[in-house]
């Protein structure tokens, strides 16, 4: 947000605890993303298979659980927020055009970073494209009374697992509608082009307008001692819920937990709720503790070149570079263990992720050394662009 003193564009204060939210879980997804690329087993088995998994690998995983609902929640946050200084209908064509770009640079820019081949054998949409697809049920319900969208962002929520006995299999009538809106799921668009689904996008509109519900609690009305309240009594209360829910198995996941080998993979079992599509249990899970967190950050000061608060400021700048960097250095770690040649690598889907095969990379903890390194490459090009972006208003740095 910026002003003008003097004639010179100068940075206005932000909510330090959004941003730095924000930037931790972009920190601990990079983590998730640098294993899918450099861990030795990330096609052969799911982290979270009890049968295969172990309980380093089970909980490299399972923090990075936190970062897609907390996003998405926040992303409902901050266009609540944005009111202050936009009208609705404003803040409407914003919502609905800056997530149709999110929807177009998923297809494109980010695709090509996660597979960087050309010939759309394979598209995934993932987090981004959720997000702008959101962006765009949500521009037209802004129009409703808060309240309203709150309360359709909580039924949604809480009510969609009801529709988990609802499996469409390939070949059925409305299966890639479906796929779109609840299931996820792989089919074939077009003869040779696939589309992978991971985020339906019914689940994930729940918590955005949600989030855009509690946005209300960052406005100049709610004092800071309130809103600080108010979000650890919430965050507790989606604990207590989940964790009611989940022992007895009553409702919320189709994955039922059960006794394992031992207590740890036992607890392991608890916590492994299902994320895709992500289930009400998953959610209160992962948002019960970002809503305490929020709560203790309230009074915290965070100076603005604090890593997590600069990586929370240029999300999306962060998000499409960490992709290219950490794809690009897979292959390079590739080509030299293995001797192969760039020109040799087969970029098709059908022969590896993204030109890497399965059964190469490395171990864990030198996934930790990968992930650590590549956190730390970009803080410098993140703090830059978050500098020119504090102190310009040139109306394209909100969509990027």
């Amino acid at each position: 947000m910026t002003s003008v003193s003097n004639g010179i564009l100068v940075e206005k204060p932000r909510i330090s605890s959004i941003d730095t939210m924000r930037g931790l879980v972009m920190v601990i997804m990079a983590l998730d993303h640098t294993r899918d690329y450099f861990h030795v087993d990330a096609f052969n088995f799911d982290p979270t298979d009890m049968a295969k998994t172990n309980p380093a690998l089970f909980f490299t995983r399972w923090i990075t659980h936190y970062c897609a609902p907390t996003f998405v929640l926040l992303s409902g946050v901050a266009a609540r927020i944005s009111l202050v200084r936009k009208s609705k209908k404003e803040l409407s064509i914003f919502l609905l055009t800056r997530g149709l770009w999110l929807v177009v640079l998923e297809v494109t820019i980010i695709r090509f970073g996660l597979l960087f081949n050309l010939y759309y054998d394979f598209s995934v949409f993932q987090v981004i494209w959720v997000i702008g697809a959101s962006m765009v049920a949500l521009s037209a319900l802004i129009h409703l009374p808060e309240r309203v969208v709150l309360i359709i962002g909580l039924l949604i929520v809480f009510g969609h697992n009801a529709f988990d006995s609802i499996q469409l299999k390939p070949g059925d009538s409305g299966f890639a509608v479906w796929v779109f809106l609840r299931q996820n799921g792989f089919f074939e668009a077009f003869p040779g082009k696939s589309f992978f689904v991971p985020y339906p996008l019914f689940p994930w509109l729940g918590i955005m307008l949600t989030g855009y519900g509690l946005g209300a609690w960052y406005t100049s009305t709610m004092e800071s001692h309130v809103r600080k309240r108010l979000l650890f009594q919430t965050g507790v209360a989606a604990l207590l819920l989940f964790i009611c829910l989940r022992f007895f198995n009553l409702y919320g996941d189709p994955a039922h937990w059960s006794s394992q080998k031992n207590p740890l993979f036992t607890i392991m079992s608890f916590l492994n709720c299902t994320k895709y599509p992500v289930s009400l249990l998953y959610t209160l899970m992962t948002l019960g503790p970002t809503l305490l967190l929020l709560s203790l950050m309230e009074h915290m000061k965070t100076s603005s070149s604090n890593p997590f608060v600069v990586y929370g400021r240029v999300p999306l700048f962060y998000y499409v570079l960490h992709f290219y960097l950490i794809h690009a250095l897979s292959i390079v770690l590739l080509m030299i263990t293995t001797g192969t040649l760039f020109s040799d690598i087969d970029f098709h889907f059908s022969k590896g992720f993204g030109g890497i095969p399965p059964n190469t990379g490395v171990s864990l903890p030198w996934v930790y050394l990968v992930w650590i390194c590549v956190v730390i490459f970009l803080f410098p090009f993140c703090k830059k662009y978050n500098q020119y972006k504090g102190t310009h208003k040139d109306w394209w740095l909100s969509y990027i």
